[in-house]
């Protein structure tokens, strides 16, 4: 989900990627409500915004934070696992190599009593690219063709590329939320209040009470009849704040039960020592990494010295000076972990490539190993480097982490390196149109799969614009997203790993845990807290 920390779009260029190398990204009063376990009513505090909950209208954490709670999804992920199962689904196959057959349990219905068929199904996928919101997910159906309904419980999604492996996955993703299609728009996106008062909700809540990035109460709906169960408690209020230091306060004095995204470092870190609450910490997706501009940077296509050798030489410098695990410690306190390839650990096919390639072959930095890569290319020292951070989008210590690069970069004096910081709104707008030769950014994955940290950076008209080209690599994207065989398709992205690695369009330096701050008396924030990357109220109880 991308380039974003408190959430933000996307940007996949998926339609691209098809064109350049045939990639594959891959009703009434509710009456039916009142499920769920025993024990009083939780508070979640957090201060992710929300953009839209219909699902043809955003691509945000803050907003597919409600989704997950509400809406049904074909398959999904169970606790504990990164893997699809179904869910409303009663199973989910590749029929043929272009076809994708999903049939839904029997009598199945929303919150507001409105039956859920396969009609719902259809209309939910086709609204997606009929709407293709700028804000949307739509692009994560790039490989969709046509969605057939043989019967009232019969889905057939007709592909455009074969064996899409990641098309199952996508079906979890923030494209995937099933709609009710007696309440939502056919060819617009549909009012938050709209939605909430047509009660079109088959997750495991429906909504209770809606004020738009204040407060939000959810209560259990008993319809639900997928895989995650019954509720652990009945209702669940969310609170929005506007201030971090707010959510703060209340979680230390116990005014909420929960408070998950976003803390800084160092309030986790004196939380830690607070004896009325619990740090929890789970596997997180979130990534942070630079990126270089191969026009733009030193020795970059378009400059006057330009000079590929020399540009990757550079790149690698850089890979050789940078010390993760300093990062890690000293500005993030230990919430996010150096990362050492492209794929975050704990997602199947993640390698260390770059602890291998790259300073002293344990993780560490290397000034020595710096020093005779860039004289083996011929390149002039100090690099001078334009390297451009977010001050905003990233959270409050993104000043303290480039701060802490920068200084690491010009260890021995090999680089002198110009520091510059620009606001969200402008900056995004600037990262893909050369402005900025090297840059901060972050990604949150749209679905449990290495893919999903693959195609969107690697293929030729990536999101990032960064003028990375190589064709080998792009074969490779394509075959592992339609190789049927897991542990083929296993081998294919420990080799994408590689030779990306030994190219450095990016270089990666960290890999977020998802942290949440409960009560005491609160359970269930270690079961949620997954390789799902989904936060479920319904895990939680006290």
């Amino acid at each position: 989900m991308t380039s974003a920390h408190n959430g933000g779009r996307r940007l996949l260029a998926v339609s691209a990627a098809f064109a350049a190398a045939a990639l594959v990204l891959a009703g009434c009063s509710g009456s039916n409500n009142g499920g769920g376990g025993g024990g009083g009513a939780i508070t979640v505090g957090t201060t992710d915004k929300i953009t839209s909950i219909d699902p043809a209208g955003s691509y945000d954490n803050g907003s597919f934070a409600v989704m997950n709670q509400v809406y049904p999804f074909l398959l999904n992920t169970p606790y504990g696992s990164p893997d699809v199962k179904p869910d409303i689904a009663e199973s989910a196959d590749f029929t043929s190599p272009t076809e994708y057959t999903v049939k839904l349990k029997p009598g199945l219905k929303f919150a507001n009593g409105h039956d859920l068929t396969s009609s719902d199904v259809k209309f939910t996928f086709y609204r997606q690219l009929k709407i293709n919101d700028p804000n949307g997910p739509a692009s994560l159906l790039a490989n969709l063709d046509s969605v057939s309904t043989p019967d009232k419980t019969t889905v057939v999604f007709k592909l455009k590329v074969p064996n899409d492996q990641t098309f199952p996955q996508v079906l979890s993703s923030p494209a995937g939320p099933i709609v009710d299609e007696q309440v939502f728009s056919a060819d617009k996106v549909t009012a938050d209040n709209t939605i909430v008062k047509g009660h079109p909700f088959a997750g495991q809540y429906d909504i209770s009470s809606y004020d738009f990035n204040n407060l939000i109460a959810y209560k259990a709906f008993d319809g639900y009849k997928g895989i995650l169960g019954k509720p652990a408690t009945a209702k669940v209020n969310v609170k929005y704040y506007a201030e971090s230091s707010n959510l703060k306060l209340d979680i230390q004095k116990n005014a909420i039960d929960v408070a998950y995204r976003s803390l800084s470092a160092t309030d986790i870190s004196s939380l830690e020592n607070n004896n009325k609450v619990k740090v929890v910490k789970g596997p997180g997706g979130e990534t942070r990494y630079i990126v270089f501009n191969f026009n733009t940077q030193p020795y970059g296509a378009t400059t006057p010295e330009a000079d590929a050798k020399k540009a990757l030489a550079v790149r690698q410098a850089a890979a050789d000076l940078v010390d993760r695990a300093a990062i890690a410690d000293q500005v993030y306190k230990g919430t996010y972990t150096p990362l050492y390839s492209f794929v975050p650990d704990g997602l199947t096919g993640a390698t260390t490539v770059l602890k291998d390639l790259y300073g002293d072959g344990n993780g560490g930095p290397s000034l020595d190993k710096a020093k005779q890569t860039l004289q083996a290319a011929g390149v002039t020292t100090p690099v001078s480097l334009n390297l451009q951070y977010n001050p905003d989008h990233y959270g409050p210590s993104s000043g303290d982490e480039y701060a802490l690069v920068k200084e690491q970069l010009e260890n021995g004096g090999l680089f002198k390196v110009n520091l510059q910081s620009t606001e969200w709104v402008q900056y995004s707008k600037d990262r893909t149109k050369d402005v900025y030769p090297a840059y901060q950014l972050g990604w949150f994955p749209d679905y449990s799969d290495a893919d999903n940290y693959l195609s969107p950076f690697f293929i030729k008209d990536n999101f990032l614009a960064n003028h990375y080209d190589n064709a080998e690599v792009q074969d490779l994207i394509a075959k592992q997203a339609g190789t049927t065989d897991k542990a083929e398709r296993t081998k294919l992205i420990e080799e994408i790993q590689a030779k990306v690695g030994a190219d450095l369009s990016t270089l990666p330096l960290l890999q977020g845990s998802q942290i949440a701050i409960v009560g005491k008396d609160v359970k269930g924030a270690d079961k949620t807290l997954d390789a799902s990357f989904k936060f479920r109220y319904a895990a939680l109880s006290k």
